[in-house]
């Protein structure tokens, strides 16, 4: 396979998005998003989510030597790419030499040394990433599909003040690359810059494809084996340039609480709306968003038997919520057809509870437990809107713990919060990982403590001069113990309310009858 590293952060460069005037970030493994309402936290949660379903169509990857297939996307996209016969002999004499290598290297074995593409192959390579200049039609409906808008200009932010204003400008950049992303009245583009030399190196596990190489084959055989090895280098050069944005990624949104107790009266009436579509009137916009309808559909696949995999660092993190928050355990009861029921199960009882008949905070933390059961990860991202909601101050604490440690379990995590008391444990946590490890003994949650580079918190702010949000990091503030967001501010407001009208009464009181 490749032998890079994972990326661990990305940067984004967003202008004219939705209610984002300007937004200049960087994806860590944990990502905070603060601010008041409507300011575009869930826009940028639902945009980085659909460059990730873009992405990730097409770049391979691997983590634990598990190597998700290339898209059938990508292989098409080569399929059509222009190949001279010079481009078909340097690539096939040069991947016929690395495997005429590796496999001596394994009788003997030993394991060769890594090797670099030629510069040949690697301006061919280059070329095949410019490839997806071709696709922005595809970004183009999956964001329109992410968003469940009719079109993507209704994601432009628009001032008749500001001729630049009409374009959507999203930057994805992992150096040495970088992704432009426009969206105006007419079009959608996408502009990769790729450096002049791809930096890939092949390592002795790097996934050839099976066939062999001879220098017999005819020139379609050559071809043929040419396109297959310039897919698998390509994707995984893509992957390298999107860093974790090639990975997959899965979204759960604000109102999942709901979406988890009515799920199957939700399906039935989209079924029935479905089966009376000749006899009612056009709908002008889709039923569903698509992070949405992705959240749904994943729900139900839970009902299949081939959902039941499990790895081992995400049920330890599941139980950790269980035992910790929800005093029961979360189940799936699969019927005949396959189709799901959740349960909880309170500590000490012998029978299953509806999940619909649970609290609201078990039906929002339900997902939570289930997709780290059954769904994410180590490289995954897992967006979660407002995943305080319907949590006691105590609970929402528990929760960033464990939030945490998801990230120290390989699983990048970008959140929406308005809870001061996430952010101020969320600042106990790095200012833990300054102290000692033998001097964290008796604190609640040193076993969880991340470090500041793993973190960033990015405030929305309203700029009326922009008409639309901007967005800044926040720094952890040391004197006041958290990242100061602002929330504060409505406290301290309600202090002073309070002392105005304690002081009126007082007075009142004071005052001979």
């Amino acid at each position: 396979m490749v032998a890079a590293s994972e990326t661990k952060v990305i940067e984004l460069n967003i202008s004219n998005f939705g209610p984002i005037a300007k937004a200049d970030l960087e994806l860590r493994p944990m990502s905070v998003f603060v601010g008041q309402s409507n300011t575009g936290k869930s826009y940028l949660g639902v945009l980085i989510y659909a460059l990730h379903q873009f992405f990730s169509s097409y770049a391979s990857s691997s983590h634990g030597g598990t190597i998700r297939p290339i898209g059938l996307p990508f292989i098409k996209l080569i399929d059509e790419m222009a190949l001279s016969a010079a481009d078909i002999n340097h690539l096939y004499t040069w991947a016929a030499t690395e495997r005429m290598r590796i496999e001596s290297a394994s009788r003997s074995g030993t394991s060769p040394p890594d090797s670099d593409l030629s510069p040949e192959v690697s301006d061919l390579i280059r070329r095949a990433l410019g490839e997806v200049s071709s696709l922005s039609e595809v970004l183009k409906k999956e964001i329109v599909r992410c968003f469940g808008f009719e079109t993507s200009e209704s994601l432009v932010l628009y001032s008749p003040n500001d001729i630049n204003a009409s374009k959507m400008r999203t930057v994805v950049s992992n150096s040495p690359y970088s992704y432009e992303i426009g969206i105006t009245e007419g079009k959608t583009t996408i502009d990769p810059q790729i450096p002049d030399f791809v930096p890939f190196t092949i390592s002795d596990n790097f996934p050839f494809p099976w066939f062999s190489l001879s220098p017999d084959d005819s020139a379609h055989l050559r071809e043929s084996s040419v396109r297959v090895y310039l897919t698998v280098f390509a994707s995984a050069a893509l992957s390298l340039s999107v860093g974790p944005l090639g990975r997959l990624a899965h979204y759960l949104p604000a109102g999942r609480a709901g979406v988890m107790q009515a799920h199957q009266v939700a399906v039935r009436g989209l079924i029935a709306g479905a089966s009376r579509t000749s006899i009612r009137p056009a709908l002008t916009m889709p039923v569903l968003s698509g992070v949405l309808g992705d959240f749904l559909e994943q729900l139900i696949e839970l009902g299949s038997a081939s959902a039941s995999r499990e790895f081992q660092g995400g049920e330890a993190l599941a139980r950790l919520l269980e035992e910790g928050l929800m005093r029961g355990s979360v189940g799936v009861e699969r019927s005949e057809i396959d189709y799901p029921s959740f349960v909880y199960r309170p500590n000490g009882w012998r029978r299953d509870l509806p999940l619909m008949h649970s609290s609201s905070m078990v039906s929002e933390l339900a997902p939570i437990v289930l997709y780290l059961r059954h769904i994410v990860r180590p490289g995954d991202t897992l967006i979660i809107e407002e995943p305080e909601a319907h949590l006691h101050p105590t609970a929402q604490v528990e929760l960033t713990r464990l939030l945490a440690g998801v990230v120290k379990a390989g699983i990048r995590v970008i959140i929406t919060t308005h809870s001061e008391w996430v952010l101020w444990e969320l600042a106990n946590l790095v200012r833990m990982s300054e102290l000692p490890l033998e001097l964290r003994n008796g604190i609640d949650g040193a076993e969880h403590a991340i470090e500041a580079t793993e973190i960033g918190a990015w405030l929305f702010q309203p700029d009326a001069e922009r008409r639309g949000s901007v967005v800044r990091e926040i720094p952890l503030d040391t004197e006041s113990g958290t990242f100061p967001a602002g929330y504060s501010l409505t406290t301290e407001s309600l202090y002073k309310r309070w002392s105005t009208i304690n002081r009126r009464i007082r007075k009142t009181q004071c005052q001979p009858r």
